[in-house]
């Protein structure tokens, strides 16, 4: 912690763990899980680089893992009149993103639910623009690489929608190695895949056309 940020809050979730809300002079307000930002700071200006590059009409946007709704006011700005429906498993990352990150109700509908859950009671609906950012602090759940899940994902998305995912990108051997088997699969079931390098992530931009 630099003599430049300030912690709001500290809150503990069964489901996350350590919950820290910080004030920086350099990246104002951001959550962190796991020493790492989830939510505000660093996490915004990624986003903000990544829909710089999406274009096209987004009637209705889906967000899995949805945090504090960084991404969500991102593309709000972006797309004024979308719909847009977040899912996110832990109720304290968007109580926390509604006090802090001036995250509210006409910016997104949001579900407190497991993002494969939620898409199995869900089956039928079609999205446009579908984001998965579904990490828990530094761990991206198994389950949201299996085939199954990649599967369930892609049949919700409209035929020339856009699917998104985030991975981490770090120095870490094994994390790049990691992300980069994902996208060798992402390859397997999308007929496009672009990749984008924003910080210390990679972003995958899959389409079915």
């Amino acid at each position: 912690m630099g003599f430049l940020e300030k912690v709001l809050e500290t809150s503990y979730s069964l489901l996350s763990g350590e919950i820290r809300v910080i004030k920086s002079l350099a990246w104002g307000t951001f959550i962190q899980i796991g020493g790492i930002t989830q939510s505000g700071g660093v996490v915004e200006q990624i986003w903000k680089d990544v829909v710089k590059k999406i274009n096209g009409e987004f009637d209705n946007i889906l967000i899995l893992g949805f945090g504090g709704g960084s991404v969500a006011k991102i593309l709000r700005k972006k797309f004024k009149d979308s719909k847009i429906v977040g899912v996110e498993i832990d109720p304290l990352m968007v109580k926390m993103g509604k006090k802090y990150l001036g995250m509210s109700g006409k910016i997104a509908k949001v579900y407190t639910d497991d993002a494969l859950n939620w898409l199995l009671r869900n089956r039928g609906r079609k999205f446009d623009l579908i984001v998965v950012d579904v990490y828990q602090g530094k761990v991206f759940p198994k389950k949201f690489e299996s085939d199954n899940f990649l599967n369930l994902a892609a049949s919700f998305l409209s035929e020339e929608g856009i699917l998104i995912f985030n991975r981490l990108y770090t120095s870490d051997l094994g994390v790049r190695k990691s992300a980069l088997r994902f996208g060798e699969k992402l390859e397997k079931k999308f007929k496009r895949v672009v990749r984008l390098f924003p910080c210390a992530n990679l972003i995958f931009l899959c389409s079915k056309a």
